[in-house]
């Protein structure tokens, strides 16, 4: 669904006399192999300013693109940089991928080099932590749960179950069927690129009961990769860790009061000005056509490293792809969502869904992961076509319901969406309507109900509903109109 209503560190290669040189290497934890390893190193230093090299190894897999991100102390400041393009927000440095030097092998090294600026008095003291694509370096990996082993333990009173597909079902440990019935709680996916905090309302226990106290099951969580991964740009306060830990913190809380959370990926990076287009900005400000091969993998990599021992966290890959408003054709827009690459009418290299789901399960995550059609997740009729392959095999299909969408009938929902969720389990991410009323999606939940599928209202925000289907007026759980229609019939279908 589309909202209501930064600048990069310039450098180049140069050369300056070196006063003495030191190298500070930087020793990785004992025991297995580190997913990825980093070697830092003072080559030259002066009164106020130093030469530096950072070194780094994925040990683990071929990269198809790479960031480098770690703190600078005292007071240091990165003035030139080359074999990179070198960024820097506060203290936080990133050093991206050249186009030459992005693809680096499984095991093999990479060099970039940087000159900085110091203040006299400090210590010049080396960087203590370091993250590939956003994974922490130089510490021993977690140990990988088997991705196909479903878990075999119910889950605790008051906890959110751990879920698996089985056939076109979602099912929790004892192979009972649990429909996702909720709500979208926006916020995370804008307020964090936009500098004004992290989630756009309370998010404390309080205003998550007041989601329970619907009758919800389950909250889908709308997320901004450029403030997971700590890009430049994003206000440090907002984003990296300060952003990760408030994602898992609202995760707790959400699972605490025994609903699903559902992690969704939906605004990226990548320059997109074609038909349709949210915004011309190259930062993850609006809504784009695909996600990114530059940080979209590197993202649910991250993501996935994060929550893969919790399989009551479902992952939904890509908010609303709409490639079709771009290529020329529909297999072409089919064939960019599966494959990525070099898409037509998309000026920046694409991740396609395939892309993620590996990226999810190279981790060792087996938990269920959602992809949604064309047409902002509104098109399925290929979905069965080109659908990604799941090693784990608990892949979901999303679907997103407007009143103002081309698919929003039950004729089309017949011919469309049920030979899908024969198939596999089918969710609608988002469902709603324009009109401050529910008699659209009164209509949607019947059919989705009468076919035993899932389905989240868009969206528990205090906006005008004139403006985007708000769901509340207060986050006490107040509804507005639109709301009522929702809630009592969670209510009612969740006694």
């Amino acid at each position: 669904m589309r909202h209501p209503p930064r600048s990069l560190l310039s450098v180049a290669a140069g050369a300056v006399a070196l006063v003495g040189s030191m190298t500070i290497p930087v020793v990785a934890a004992q025991g297995a192999t580190p997913v990825c390893s980093v070697e830092y190193s003072v080559t030259g230093q002066w009164d106020t300013g130093f030469q530096g090299a950072v070194t780094f190894t994925d040990n683990t897999a071929a990269l198809s693109s790479w960031n480098l991100s770690f703190d600078l102390p005292d007071g240091q400041k990165v003035t030139q940089g080359w074999n990179a393009k070198w960024s820097q927000s506060g203290t936080t440095m990133t050093a991206a991928n050249e186009s030459w030097n992005g693809t680096p092998a499984a095991g093999t090294s990479v060099s970039a080099g940087f000159l900085a600026s110091r203040p006299a008095s400090g210590s010049n003291a080396a960087p203590t932590s370091f993250k590939l694509n956003g994974t922490p370096c130089n510490v021993d990996p977690e140990p990988s749960p088997t991705p196909t082993d479903p878990p075999t333990e119910p889950p605790a009173a008051g906890t959110a179950p751990a879920l698996h597909v089985s056939g076109s079902r979602l099912v929790d440990a004892s192979g009972a069927t649990r429909r996702l019935l909720g709500v979208n709680r926006s916020g995370g996916e804008f307020m964090c690129v936009q500098g004004r905090g992290i989630w756009d309302g309370p998010v404390d226990d309080a205003a998550i009961k007041a989601i329970a106290d619907w009758k919800a099951n389950a909250v889908r969580i709308p997320l901004n990769e450029e403030c997971w991964l700590g890009l430049s740009g994003v206000k440090s306060e907002y984003g990296g860790d300060n952003y990760i830990n408030a994602v898992k913190d609202l995760v707790a809380r959400v699972e605490a009061h025994g609903m699903t959370p559902i992690v969704e990926l939906h605004w990226t990076y990548g320059q997109y000005t074609g038909n349709s287009a949210g915004c011309s900005d190259v930062h993850a400000t609006c809504q784009k056509p695909m996600p990114d091969a530059q940080y979209s993998p590197s993202f649910w990599t991250s993501v996935a490293n994060t929550f893969k021992g919790d399989r009551a966290v479902a992952f939904d890959l890509f908010n609303e792809p709409y490639p079709d408003r771009a290529t020329s054709t529909t297999t072409q827009a089919w064939q960019c969502w599966r494959d990525g690459g070099t898409c037509p009418g998309i000026g920046y290299r694409v991740a396609g869904m395939q892309d993620l789901v590996d990226a999810v399960r190279a981790t060792g995550a087996g938990n269920v992961v959602l992809a949604g059609g064309l047409a902002y997740s509104n098109d399925l009729s290929q979905w069965l076509t080109y659908q990604p392959s799941d090693p784990a095999g608990n892949l979901v299909a999303a679907f997103h319901g407007y009143n103002f969408n081309s698919c929003a009938s039950e004729s089309c929902w017949d011919s469309t969406l049920a030979p899908v969720a024969a198939r596999v389990p089918l969710v609608a991410g988002e469902i709603g309507e324009n009109t401050c009323a529910h008699g659209f999606i009164d209509r949607v939940m019947k059919w989705f109900d009468d076919h035993s599928l899932s389905y989240l209202g868009w969206t528990w925000n205090t906006w005008d509903c004139s403006s985007g289907p708000s769901l509340i007026s207060h986050y006490d759980g107040t509804p507005t109109s639109y709301g009522i229609g929702l809630r009592d019939h969670l209510r009612a279908v969740n006694p």
